[in-house]
């Protein structure tokens, strides 16, 4: 009976937590949703990638669209928040989270960064989460470990399945952009891409309010046909972001003004910010037009996810993009042109002709390809964490593995030989280069766009940190030979220890001789059973340390898990 009152206790008390309170007598927590005041006139914007999708290639990598007021994250994989605490990139000013899949590559650090934001402070943050609709997917499974109210400011967007969230409802077309964020500082908009065998299971979005339901059973009917089509799952959905900076007014020209009437003051701002206003000599209304120059447009990034070859079909036969183009109808018709392209679509799809001729519409951009390469794995994406294992490594390399070493010097990032195939080969692109750690792309100010390098942590090779170390602690050459030493005499005596018969049962001991060891550990070898700590950071990931994990390496018998927290998988893979 105890047990079970234990039990229950425990129960509601998960359940007052996930609301926010832990205890009865406080009330429900209302994290706090940043709101700032916005700078129409910014002087410094850009783009810039956090991490090249990680070593291990288990996560896309992240970008960031930096505003001097406002911040925004698209994809959000495991170790973002170690990335981001390490090079000193703030969580606490970011305003918006975007995913172009929901997936554990552009997911599975959510959780861990809305528990991260809902704990700062003493009323904790909340964020705004934009997500295709089946983000409701994983809103749910997130309800029982996550305060309700860091989740209240979820939205999704696109074709509805069955969702209680907050859905942003799509125009007529199902192709038309979906605008998400439009201020007076950028315009966020969503295309949405779905595989072929998608669009007859999709539920058209509703003109009214209320939410429609989807039947998900494991083979839909195609109406017109009367053919069966493939089951569909959540994470299909696919989103190309589409990134507008207002136009940059012309310059001001004050003898203008003042030939109009116009005394030096306030009213010069108010032109330059686009208003009207009345003369102070003359009965007339001075417009922004008659005393600023010719503007120039603001510029444009797409953000392209296109996972598989069945997304590239309809990335083909988008309409929205068009006008995005550098073909000269499109130009003189919409006056649009893409500054900068990146792309976060893996390898194999962007080796695809299709696909590079699809990048030859914006051959005027700047192409980041910030996709799956092979040297991403020889690249440590967490250099901290990397120079202390290859330090331990070089200490006592039975106990700590080598990290992946950092690519040579001379290697040639900007090449993209990997991806070019005999036809359509991507050199036929001048502004094509990849994507390397906290690479930016300079939006404001105008005089600065383009590529900015300076941000790009230094390479180095594993003999460089070692020279290092022994520069630091000379004394550690003797401890390494003295480690060894003892290694090789624990390897000699390893043969008189007596193995575990097969056929004897092991019985786990409910508590600990005071005197020995539990009777189940008495005759363990060394090649029986393995300890490694994937992660000692708690709850929380530092700079240097992972989440709470520990890997039971049983070898042939098979391995257990005690924790599971984000990033063990690229732990494990590393």
């Amino acid at each position: 009976m105890e047990v079970e009152e234990n039990r229950s206790h425990g129960a509601g008390f998960n359940k007052r937590r996930a609301e926010g309170r832990d205890q009865n007598d406080l009330p429900k927590k209302n994290l706090q949703l940043k709101t700032r005041k916005l700078n129409p006139v910014n002087t410094i914007s850009f783009v810039q990638i956090l991490g090249t999708g990680m070593d291990t290639q288990d996560t896309s990598p992240s970008v960031l669209l930096f505003f001097d007021k406002q911040r925004f994250i698209f994809n959000a994989g495991e170790g973002l928040q170690r990335f981001c605490t390490e090079h000193k990139i703030k969580l606490s000013k970011i305003d918006h989270i975007f995913l172009s899949r929901v997936c554990s590559e552009t997911a599975g650090g959510l959780p861990g960064l809305l528990l991260t934001l809902a704990g700062m402070g003493e009323e904790g943050m909340s964020v705004n989460v934009w997500g295709p609709s089946d983000l409701k997917y994983l809103v749910d499974a997130m309800r029982s470990f996550i305060p309700n109210a860091a989740m209240v400011h979820t939205k999704s967007f696109g074709p509805i399945f069955s969702t209680d969230e907050s859905t942003v409802h799509c125009q007529s077309k199902l192709l038309d952009p979906i605008v998400l964020v439009d201020d007076e500082v950028v315009k966020i908009s969503a295309i949405i891409l779905q595989p072929s065998h998608f669009e007859s299971q999709l539920l058209k979005p509703s003109q009214s309010s209320s939410p429609k339901r989807m039947d998900h059973s494991a083979e839909n009917l195609d109406s017109t046909n009367g053919k069966k089509q493939p089951a569909t799952k959540p994470g299909d959905m696919s989103v190309v972001y589409v990134i507008e900076l207002p136009e940059i007014k012309g310059k001001f020209d004050p003898e203008k003004a003042k030939a109009l009437g116009l005394k030096p003051g306030p009213k010069y701002r108010e032109l330059q910010l686009g208003n009207s206003v009345k003369s102070d000599r003359q009965n007339i209304m001075v417009h922004p037009s008659d005393v600023l120059g010719p503007s120039v447009p603001g510029p444009i990034v797409l953000l392209v996810d296109c996972p598989t070859e069945s997304h590239l079909e309809e990335l083909l036969s988008t309409k929205s993009l068009a006008s995005y183009g550098d073909q000269v109808g499109n130009m003189s018709e919409a006056g649009k042109s893409v500054t900068c392209v990146i792309h976060l679509t893996p390898a194999s799809v962007v080796s695809c002709s299709n696909y590079q001729k699809w990048m030859k519409k914006f051959g005027s951009a700047q192409h980041i390809m910030a996709g799956y390469e092979k040297k991403n794995v020889e690249v440590p994406i967490l250099k901290a964490s990397a120079r202390i294992a290859t330090r331990l490594n070089y200490l006592c390399p039975q106990f700590f593995p080598a990290p992946g070493f950092w690519s040579l010097p001379n290697q040639n990032f900007s090449k993209l030989g990997s991806l070019a195939s005999s036809e359509g080969s991507l050199s036929e692109l001048s502004e094509v280069i990849s994507a390397e750690n906290l690479l930016k792309f300079t939006l404001r100010p105008y005089v600065h766009l383009g590529l900015d390098r300076s941000c790009i942590p230094t390479k180095v090779v594993s003999s460089e940190i070692i020279n290092e170390l022994l520069s630091e602690i000379p004394e550690v050459v003797e401890a390494t030979q003295h480690v060894s030493q003892l290694w090789q005499e624990s390897s000699q005596t390893k043969v008189d220890l007596i193995p575990v018969a097969d056929h004897k049962m092991m019985i786990e001991e409910p508590w600990l001789c005071a005197d020995g060891i539990p009777d189940c550990l008495e005759n363990i070898r060394r090649d029986d059973l393995e300890i490694v700590l994937l992660g000692t950071g708690s709850s929380q990931p530092s700079k240097y340390r992972n989440v709470s994990s520990i890997y039971i390496n049983l070898f042939s018998k098979g391995g257990l898990l005690l924790d599971c927290g984000e990033g063990t998988l690229g732990q494990l893979k590393r």
